[in-house]
């Protein structure tokens, strides 16, 4: 009976009904479903007061303190040695030996060269036989004149023979002070034959050898000795520069640098580096090239390491001024655009608001505001890209890149990421949202 009731419902259902049946019975299951999830989602959200979702978002800030900063002008400038001297042939003659070695220090009178001396060793001693035969026609002179004095006396020789023998005598004492002068000027020429160093420093290469002839009708440059410690560092500043400085200090806005920071100078290497020693600024010209539109500065640089050299290419720090109540901000607070520079200030009510500053130059890597802000006012830092139009942000103190903070825990929150790093939209909120469903499902 059973196998029988079985045969006989098989063809009172078609197979096309049953389909659809089928269908219908799936539909309606799947639409309990999303409602039982609609419930779900509605009894699990949390309850709190209206317009409670996630906290504010933390930004850098740091407070404005303002201060007396030192405005610090970096200007263009060149080494060059303090002293240059070129060693040059004052005598003529063949170069027989060179007595110093190239690029070492040299000593004032020191040897350096030596020059062919037979010729002025010849020249003294013909000078000094010279000077032995005036003296000889001297002494007879001087004999004849003492002669005739006393004859004249009693009429014995006339007035001429008197007047010429005082006249041979005079010219006698004129021909020993021209041999003598002959023969100091031979033993200066042989003494140049020894070519010294005319001052304390160090010596380039030779600009001849041995076998030269030098000195045949100039003066032969032998060698350059530059004394380099310390360095002489001239640079320019443009005189509008200077007229807008002063300016701003007539106006109160500035003040002019004191103590010893104000003659204090400081250089920068090519390769960015900063120099160790503190440049003394001598003097500043009077007057402005016509040409350029630039005035000459001069400063003098110890270098007791000769690590600097002349010629060399560097970048002059002078601290000319100060500004009153100035700012400090780190160059990535600062927005530089051409309508004008300005920063992100976090206001009572936790926005940041954007505001306009004027900026008075650099110092140690930081900008300096001069107006703008007030004491007490925190500006944004870091954190930019979580700043979401006018939503309030948390402004937390701002570390700058490398500090640790001392005792942090090892299960600390991890650090925010960097300024320009990319920050999922929704972040937290979308990760729950997702996870919503498989909760329900599993109710």
């Amino acid at each position: 009976m059973p196998d029988l009731q079985r045969a006989t419902l098989v063809p009172a259902f078609p197979a096309q009904p049953r389909a659809l049946h089928l269908s219908l019975s799936r539909g309606a299951l799947a639409c309990g479903l999303a409602l039982a999830l609609v419930a779900c989602g509605k009894s699990e959200a949390p309850k709190g007061p209206p317009g409670a979702g996630m906290p504010p978002p933390e930004v850098g800030v740091i407070t404005v303190e303002p201060r007396d900063v030192g405005l610090l002008t970096e200007l263009p400038g060149r080494l060059e040695a303090s002293r240059v001297a070129q060693v040059r042939a004052r005598v003529a003659g063949i170069v027989q030996e060179r007595l110093f070695r190239e690029g070492s220090d040299v000593k004032a009178g020191q040897p350096l060269y030596r020059i062919d001396a037979a010729p002025y060793a010849a020249a003294v001693q013909s000078a000094q036989a010279t000077l032995a035969r005036a003296e000889a026609n001297l002494s007879q002179s001087s004999a004849l004149a003492g002669r005739y004095k006393p004859l004249l006396e009693a009429n014995a020789v006339s007035q001429q023979e008197y007047a010429n023998a005082v006249a041979a005598q005079q010219a006698g004492q004129a021909d020993v002070a021209a041999a003598k002068a002959a023969i100091a000027t031979a033993q200066i020429n042989l003494k140049y034959a020894s070519v010294v160093a005319p001052i304390s420093g160090r010596i380039g290469r030779a600009l001849v050898t041995e076998g030269a002839l030098v000195g045949q009708g100039e003066a032969t440059p032998l060698a350059v000795v530059q004394q380099i410690n310390p360095l002489y560092v001239n640079f320019t500043q443009s005189a509008a520069q200077v007229m807008e400085l002063r300016r701003a200090m007539e106006m109160g806005r500035l003040k002019r640098a004191s103590g010893t920071d104000a003659a204090s100078v400081r250089l920068l290497l090519e390769d960015g580096t900063e120099y160790g020693e503190s440049a003394k600024l001598l003097f500043s010209d009077l007057t402005v090239d016509a040409s350029t539109g630039q005035i000459t500065l001069r400063a003098e640089v110890p270098n007791p390491g000769m690590r600097l050299l002349p010629g060399l290419y560097v970048r002059v720090r002078l601290e000319q001024a100060q500004a009153r109540n100035a700012v400090l901000l780190p160059q990535q607070a600062v927005t530089r655009a051409a309508g004008g520079d300005s920063v992100l200030v976090v206001a009572a009510d936790g926005k940041a608001q954007q505001r306009k500053v004027k900026l008075g130059g650099q110092k140690n890597g930081n900008w300096v505001v001069l107006e703008g802000l007030e004491k007490g006012e925190q500006v944004v830092v870091d954190g930019f890209q979580k700043i979401r139009g006018t939503a309030p942000v948390k402004p937390v103190p701002w570390t700058p890149p490398g500090a640790q903070v001392a005792g942090a825990p090892a299960g600390a929150a991890s650090t925010p990421p960097a300024v320009g790093a990319p920050v999922p939209v929704g972040g937290a909120s979308a990760a729950s949202n997702a996870a919503a469903p498989s909760s329900a499902a599993k109710r």
